[in-house]
């Protein structure tokens, strides 16, 4: 696959991201793709190795080491060196619905575990992924399927999300009626109102939407499932009903003072942020939950945590800092994380660079967790208590947090985001 010596004649290259202070300045993605040249090179680096780890999708020591979907990584990379793009798109269809969104939000496992990257640099298979799909865009490849051979059989999906459009999209292929039923005002699911628009700019859900409304698939918005009355009336009108409701219910923090005004979800900050965007491009700051001119202090290390500290700086904060329980991972890997595992190792994303450019230093602070939220005498969240951790063996020899005495620090804080994590579906989804 690829060019035999291809490895040893090119070096890695990735599109060129724009400065951290010039792309602060707007909401875009702000990658330039690389030319159709450079992007052959890429695929030219894929090196015909013995066992392509980087489409196993197989698990390695508790770990899914390769890509999940089994995308044919090595035959599209071959194919992208000879500029046979046309022929890279029915590869990458074959096991990929939506290449266009994992092609840019993904955290590209395959990358992680490919050959190359033993001892350097990985093939560039993401954006080579990207550059597949888009040129099918382009050239107009990626044109609706017509005279869809039907079964008669109506199913309903709950929820238009990653999965609800995968899902639909496959059933519909199969030839059976497919109503989308999204709660919100338009479909993505976290696409749309979890991912913000600096990676994933909304038009290009809209143009695979208008596709598979094409293709015959409804789409019922603001349609909400939440009770056991909807959801039999659903159960009755269909042959079938596919869950896609996503992992939706926030993990709270029960800390005292956690009733203060101020304190959001991470998910609730970015949506109000998209939505506002798309109504009034940030104009009304009584539309979305405004961090401008304010201290704020983001709870959780993922990227949705990184997401809001990006968020943040764009709308203006005085101050971002971002809390993490976990201790600072370390530069390279260690001894018992090898090749082709997921490295664990630190990782400084778009929003963190962002604040280092903009305030001078890390956002993040580890090893550390909110112990209180501190409330001025009108109820307004205005600082937050936080404590120190040490990670300590417990009786039955499991690691365990423990608080440093005498380690609380009082932070500023007129806002805080809660990004740790999520618990599974609303409750009210899963008893309707």
């Amino acid at each position: 696959m690829g060019k035999s010596t291809g490895f040893l004649e090119f070096e890695r290259r990735v599109s060129q991201a724009e400065e951290p202070l010039q792309r602060i300045r707007h909401f875009n993605e702000f990658h330039t793709p690389l030319t159709e040249e450079e992007q052959r090179e890429q695929g030219a680096r894929c090196m015909d190795c013995g066992v392509p780890f980087c489409q196993a999708g197989v698990p390695i020591g508790g770990m899914v080491v390769g890509c999940p979907l089994h995308n044919l990584v090595p035959e599209w990379n071959d194919l992208v060196y000879r500029g046979n793009y046309k022929e890279a798109l029915v590869r990458l269809l074959k096991t990929n619905p939506l290449p266009e969104f994992t092609s840019r939000v993904c955290p590209a496992l395959c990358e992680k575990a490919c050959t190359c990257s033993l001892h350097g640099a990985s093939v560039t298979v993401q954006e080579n992924e990207r550059a597949i799909v888009e040129y099918g865009y382009e050239e107009g490849l990626m044109h609706p399927q017509q005279n869809i051979p039907r079964t008669g059989k109506c199913i309903a999906v709950i929820g238009s999300g990653p999965a609800g459009l995968a899902a639909a999209q496959r059933l519909n292929q199969r030839g059976h009626l497919v109503t989308v039923l999204e709660r919100e005002d338009k479909a993505g699911g976290l696409l749309r109102y979890g991912i913000p628009n600096m990676k994933l700019e909304k038009q290009y859900i809209d143009r695979r939407v208008a596709k598979m409304e094409q293709e015959g698939i409804r789409f019922q918005y603001n349609h909400s499932v939440h009770t056991a009355k909807q959801a039999a009336s659903v159960c009755r009108e269909y042959d079938a009903v596919l869950l896609a409701c996503g992992s939706t219910q926030p993990r709270d923090l029960q800390v005292t003072g956690r009733d203060a005004a101020g304190v959001y979800f991470a998910v609730e900050f970015l949506k109000a942020t998209t939505k506002a965007l798309w109504n009034n491009t940030l104009q009304d700051e009584n539309t979305y939950i405004s961090a401008k001119g304010k201290d704020v202090l983001i709870i959780g290390g993922g990227d949705t945590g990184n997401d809001c500290v990006g968020t943040s700086i764009r709308h203006g904060a005085r101050s971002v800092l971002q809390l993490e329980m976990m201790p600072k991972a370390p530069d390279t890997r260690a001894e018992n994380n090898p090749w082709p595992q997921w490295p664990k190792v630190l990782k400084t994303d778009y929003g963190q660079e962002e604040a280092i450019a903009v305030f001078g230093h890390d956002p993040r602070i580890y090893e550390s967790t909110v112990k209180e939220f501190v409330k001025d005498k009108n109820g307004n969240l205005k600082a937050v208590k936080i404590v120190k951790l040490s990670w300590e063996k417990d009786d039955t020899g499991r690691m365990s947090m423990k608080e440093v005495a005498g380690s609380e620090k009082i932070l500023p804080a007129e806002i805080v985001l809660i990004a740790a994590g999520f618990l599974g579906s609303q409750k009210y989804v899963t008893d309707a």
